[in-house]
């Protein structure tokens, strides 16, 4: 049985190839960035370059997917895709209005509304959860909000457009550590399924403590210990960052600089708020890495290399982000930095796609022996009524 799908905002296929490892198979995938696509046709892709928005506006009716994807409405299995979330990401300035009706996942729920796939699976930043549709002012009360400024109701009408569409839904955030995955990334998955089918989120496979080794958190170590003498394609830091972190231990950040050096190295973000856990930081071999972002110099995001003072490598980063080696990247280092530290993990897509078979199988399964009690009720039928007719 095949499992066909269409990929939308699919940036390098991150997700895509996840999904492809569980045995669903990618017909047709799309972005705006043309970056992406050049990646994707250098691995023999079947890629559409546009901006969905455009797209629909041209053509209401999907046909531009349907038909690159070469299926009819309803013959798709599943849509999968993550519109872009900037407005919702913890990791930058939330906008003051976030409300998903003026974002492109309305776009994301027009192919959903329109094609009528099996299944849908829509992923984005965690902090979607807790954004609001209206940001309200700072001295407000929170008792004083209106529905609109509440934490999540951007979430909820992503929910509410999903619910009238005539989906029924499972949603939640889950970490890609613990799907096999060496890198500690939470992601919110929605799951939606046209047919009122028993879905869920993926069940963990992994955890940090395990009596069974195959089963912990994959380290660092386990994925990139091998390319340290193979730098690459690399970003650099300045020499005065690299003079800061000479003096960090493996796992270390700022906070492990000689007192006397932390004020001139942090500089106006010495005395602010927060963590700031990203400063001059050092992985660690022996951990998961952090999250991957869509560069690694920033200061206040950091990836430094356990050993050498260099950040991780285009290289490194698609093995912690689980991309095959052989497959091509295309574009300058910001590039190729970018398109990998905006994909979805593949050992996450993996897990989101054994669910969809899994529950397609099982529902085949019942089906399967629905139509042989039936049978075996006509023939049982037929035997008596026989017997009925021999009687008389």
């Amino acid at each position: 049985m095949t499992y066909p799908v269409i990929s939308l905002f699919s940036g390098a296929m991150g997700l895509d190839l996840g999904l492809e490892a569980a045995g669903l198979e990618i017909k047709v995938a799309q972005d705006i960035d043309p970056w992406c696509q050049k990646t994707a046709i250098a691995n023999d892709k079947n890629y559409l370059l546009g901006d969905i928005k455009n797209l629909i506006e041209e053509d209401p009716t999907c046909s531009f997917l349907l038909n690159q994807a070469n299926l009819e409405a309803e013959e798709v299995f599943a849509v999968v895709g993550g519109p872009p979330c900037q407005a919702f990401s913890t990791a930058g300035k939330r906008e003051s209005i976030n409300d998903p009706r003026g974002s492109l996942f309305m776009e994301f729920a027009h192919v959903i509304r329109t094609v009528r796939p099996r299944f849908f699976v829509m992923e984005n930043v965690k902090g979607l959860t807790s954004v609001s549709v209206v940001k309200p002012p700072k001295d407000k009360k929170k008792e004083d909000y209106t529905p609109e400024e509440m934490p999540g109701s951007a979430l909820k009408v992503i929910i509410e457009t999903f619910k009238d569409i005539g989906y029924k839904l499972e949603f939640g955030v889950v970490d890609a550590v613990h799907y096999g995955v060496p890198q500690f990334r939470e992601r919110l998955i929605i799951v939606g399924s046209r047919d009122d089918e028993d879905i869920f989120l993926p069940t963990p496979t992994h955890f940090q403590k395990h009596q069974n080794p195959d089963y912990r958190w994959r380290t660092l170590g386990e994925v990139i210990s091998d390319l340290e003498e193979e730098q690459g394609i690399c970003g650099t830091f300045s020499e005065e960052r690299i003079n800061y972190l000479k003096h960090v231990p493996m796992g270390g950040n700022w906070r492990s600089l000689p007192i006397e050096l932390q004020e001139a190295a942090m500089g106006g973000a010495f005395k602010s708020g927060g963590g700031k856990t990203g400063f001059y930081r050092r992985l660690d071999y022996n951990q998961p890495s952090p999250t991957l972002v869509t560069s690694p110099t920033q200061k206040a995001t950091l990836l430094c290399h356990p050993t050498k003072n260099r950040p991780l490598s285009v290289r490194e980063y698609a093995r912690i982000q689980q991309f095959p080696d052989n497959w091509i990247i295309e574009g300058e280092a910001d590039d190729v930095y970018r398109q990998i530290g905006n994909a979805v993990p593949i050992g996450l897509g993996k897990a989101i796609g054994q669910v969809l078979i899994s529950v397609a199988e099982q529902n085949a399964q019942v089906k399967t022996k629905r139509l042989r009690g039936t049978s075996v009720h006509k023939s049982l039928q037929q035997v008596a009524t026989a017997k009925e007719v021999q009687i008389i």
